[in-house]
C-alpha cells in the first residue's frame, strides 16, 4: 500500500479560510477508497484542537526543532477514516482566529517562522526521523504555507517524492531577506532559481521550483499561470517546469452539496423532481425579505467582496439591474468599502436586493438551491466550487471564462443547445459583458423547456472527487515508477 503524507496549512471541517480546505478535506478521502494509506499533517491551530477533540486526541510524538518543542498529536478528520497529524507549537496553538492574520486583519508578524517549523516537522516525518516509524512514498504539499518542504526534502538523498499544488498563485508567501536568515536557511536557497525572489524570500517558488511534479487545480489554470498576465513573476519558472506541469480540476464533496439529501435546504429536489427547486427560491426570498415572487429572476452570489471576485464588475451594473427588476441575494465579507456600498444597496432596495455579510454555511446551501442564476465573474478563478455547487442544484451560473470556471461551464447558442450546454460566459472583464452574460441567461429563463433543458445538462455533469483523484493516482504511481 502506497502511503502519501498530505500536508496543507487547513482543512474542513477542522479549519477554513477558503477553498484549499475544501480541497484537503475531500481529496485524502477519495484517496483513501482507491486504497492509499494517507496521513494529513496540520497545524494544531486552537479552533482545530477544539474541533478534533470529539473525534479524540492522543500525543504521539515530541522532538526538538531549532530549540522549539513540537509535539505531535493524532486525531481523525471528523466522519472519516483519514488520520491527521496536528503539529503543536504556541506559534499555532496560542494564535486565537485566523490562522494567518492577527485580529488587526494584518499577517501574523512571524509567519515564515510558523510555516518553516510546519515544514521542518513534515520534513522530519517525511524522511521517519519522527519515531513515527511510518514513511511516507509521497509527500504532497499545498500552496505557499507547505512550499518549503520540497525545497528541505531536497537536501536529503533517497528522499520521497513530492508534489506541489497550486491552489492560488497570488498567494506567493514572500518575506524579507531578513526573515530568510532568521530561518538559518542553506545559503544555496537564495537564488533566483531557488527561493530568492526579486530581492525577497518566496516559500510557493520553493514548492514550484524543487518539487518533483507541480499540479494545479484545473487545466486551463496550468496554462494560463505560464502567462505574464497570470503569473506573478513565476511564469518563466513555471514554463521551464511545464513538461512536469499540469491541471487537475477540482471535485466537489457530493455527499455534501447534494440537493437530493440536503437538510440545508427548504426542500430537495433531482433532475426529475426539479419542480421542487421552486420552493427554495420562496424560502430564501422570505428568509432575505425579499418580495415573494416566483416570476422574477434570483440572481445569487457566494464569495469574497474583494476585486478578484469580480465584485466590482457586479458594482458597476447594479443600475441596471435594479432597473431590470430582478432580484439579487449576496453572501461574503471582504473589503470595508465593498461591504458599505453593498449595505446602502440593500437598505434602499429592501424587497430586490439582500446582502448578509460574513459565510454561513447553511445560507450558502439555500442560495445555490434558491437561486434562478449564479454569477461569479472572477477576474482570475484557479477553479472555482461554487460554480460546479451550482450546477449540481440546476443553478445556472454566469461566468467569466477564466480558470476552472472556463473548464466546467459551456455555453451554446439557445437555437443549437446540446448536451453539454449548461451555463452562460463571458470573456472580458468586463461590467457590460457581464450584463450582456446575464440578460442571455434571462431570455433563456424565460423560455421555460429550454431552461430545464440546461438545468438537466447542469445537473448531469460529474463532479465528484473519485475522477481527479484517479488522476492523481496516476502521478503519484509515474513519480514512484521514475
Amino acid at each position: 500500500m502506497q502511503k502519501i503524507l498530505f500536508a496543507t496549512s487547513e482543512v474542513y471541517p477542522l479549519i477554513k479560510t477558503g477553498g484549499l480546505a475544501d480541497v484537503t478535506g475531500s481529496l485524502p478521502r477519495a484517496l483513501l477508497k482507491l486504497g492509499y494509506d494517507v496521513k494529513i499533517i496540520l497545524p494544531a491551530y486552537p479552533t482545530v484542537l477544539e474541533k478534533a477533540a470529539a473525534a479524540g486526541i492522543k500525543q504521539i510524538a515530541q522532538f526538538d526543532i531549532d530549540g522549539n518543542t513540537v509535539i505531535i498529536k493524532q486525531t481523525r478528520l471528523p466522519g472519516t477514516k483519514v488520520v491527521v497529524w496536528l503539529v503543536d507549537v504556541p506559534e499555532f496553538s496560542d494564535r486565537p482566529g485566523n490562522p494567518y492574520c492577527g485580529p488587526d486583519g494584518n499577517d501574523w508578524f512571524d509567519n515564515h517562522k510558523r510555516f518553516y517549523i510546519f515544514s521542518k516537522a513534515a520534513e522530519l516525518i517525511a524522511l521517519n526521523q519522527a519515531n513515527l516509524d511510518w514513511q511516507p512514498d509521497v509527500v504532497h504539499c499545498n500552496d505557499w504555507q507547505t512550499g518549503l518542504i520540497p525545497a528541505l526534502l531536497s537536501l536529503h538523498p533517497n528522499h520521497p517524492a513530492t508534489v506541489f499544488t497550486i491552489h492560488n498563485l497570488a498567494y506567493r508567501g514572500l518575506f524579507s531577506h531578513q526573515a530568510f536568515a532568521e530561518l538559518n536557511l542553506p545559503h544555496v536557497f537564495w537564488h533566483h532559481e531557488r527561493l530568492e525572489f526579486y530581492g525577497q524570500m518566496s516559500f510557493i517558488k520553493g514548492g514550484i521550483a524543487f518539487s518533483d511534479y507541480v499540479t494545479t487545480v484545473s487545466p486551463s489554470y496550468a496554462r494560463e499561470i505560464q502567462k505574464p498576465e497570470f503569473g506573478y513573476g513565476l511564469d518563466g519558472l513555471l514554463r521551464y517546469r511545464s513538461d512536469s506541469l499540469v491541471g487537475i480540476l477540482n471535485g466537489i464533496d457530493c455527499d455534501e452539496w447534494n440537493p437530493g439529501t440536503d437538510n440545508h435546504i427548504a426542500a430537495t429536489y433531482n433532475r426529475r423532481t426539479l419542480g421542487s427547486k421552486r420552493k427554495n427560491k420562496q424560502a430564501i426570498q422570505e428568509l432575505m425579505g425579499l418580495e415573494v415572487n416566483d416570476d422574477k429572476p434570483l440572481l445569487g452570489f457566494i464569495g469574497r467582496l474583494v476585486d478578484q471576485k469580480g465584485i466590482d464588475l457586479i458594482l458597476s451594473q447594479m443600475n441596471r439591474l435594479l432597473a431590470s427588476n430582478y432580484q439579487l441575494v449576496i453572501l461574503g465579507s471582504g473589503f470595508p468599502h465593498y461591504e458599505q456600498i453593498l449595505r446602502n444597496i440593500a437598505e434602499q432596495n429592501p424587497k430586490k436586493v439582500a446582502v448578509r455579510l460574513g459565510y454561513d454555511e447553511t445560507l450558502a446551501h439555500q442560495i445555490e438551491a434558491g437561486a434562478d442564476i449564479f454569477l461569479m465573474p472572477s477576474i482570475f478563478e484557479p477553479c472555482g466550487l461554487n460554480q460546479m455547487y451550482s450546477l449540481r442544484y440546476g443553478t445556472l451560473p454566469v461566468v467569466h471564462a477564466v480558470g476552472g470556471l472556463r473548464d466546467t461551464v459551456s455555453e451554446q447558442p439557445l437555437d443549437d443547445i446540446n448536451d453539454q450546454a449548461n451555463g452562460f460566459i463571458f470573456h472580458q472583464a468586463d461590467g457590460n459583458e457581464l450584463f450582456a452574460a446575464i440578460e442571455r441567461a434571462i431570455n433563456a429563463y424565460k423560455q421555460t423547456d429550454l431552461w430545464k433543458k440546461l438545468q438537466i445538462n447542469a445537473m448531469s455533469r460529474d463532479f465528484s472527487w473519485e475522477q481527479s483523484a484517479k488522476q492523481y493516482a496516476d502521478i503519484y504511481s509515474h513519480l514512484l515508477k521514475s
